[in-house]
């Protein structure tokens, strides 16, 4: 099953029942809550996924550059916090979390290297948090989030093969 985003086109195997999330369609609060780009099941647990892809061809010199500013800055961190906490929250109320849950970025800018992408991980680690707070909370908020560019999807998510919709349609012509 193919789950595509813009430019980019992740295969699933259909047990992972990958579903778009940021549809009118899906989430009926889009209005006031934010949602990320696709939630799907894996192992037992439930994946947020986010794609970013200011690399797409299709996409504007201004976007990339007002990407680039949001990524140097807290702005694009706060947008991906407040993504995974409107869509836990929904998902929560609407009891569909299953084990642990996961968040990944998908960001691809080939200017961006790993230490960048390592560095956004961790902010955005501390802005969701990541670990629990000593007291009430029984369950952890997240259990991982990961920035990952293509190359890193690739190596450390092969089980979900990604690629590039227009580099196909440029080679087949």
């Amino acid at each position: 099953m193919a789950f595509r985003e813009g430019d980019l086109e992740i295969e699933f195997p259909d047990h992972a029942a990958p579903r778009r999330f940021d549809d009118p369609k899906t989430h009926k609060l889009a209005r006031c809550m934010k949602a990320v780009d696709c939630i799907f099941e894996w192992n037992g647990d439930t994946y947020f996924l986010e794609i970013k892809d200011p690399d797409n061809p299709k996409a504007q010199t201004e976007g990339k550059e007002q990407f680039l500013r949001e990524f140097q800055s807290d702005v694009l961190t706060n947008k991906l916090t407040y993504k995974y906490r409107d869509s836990f929250l929904y998902e929560y109320a609407s009891d569909r979390i299953k084990g642990k849950i996961h968040y990944i970025v998908l960001l691809c800018m080939k200017q961006l290297d790993s230490y960048l992408l390592s560095s956004r991980s961790d902010e955005l680690r501390k802005s969701i948090p990541l670990e629990r707070p000593n007291g009430p909370w029984q369950n952890s908020f997240v259990s991982s989030c990961t920035v990952l560019n293509i190359e890193a999807w690739k190596r450390n998510l092969a089980q979900f093969p990604v690629r590039r919709v227009s580099d196909v349609a440029r080679r087949a012509t």
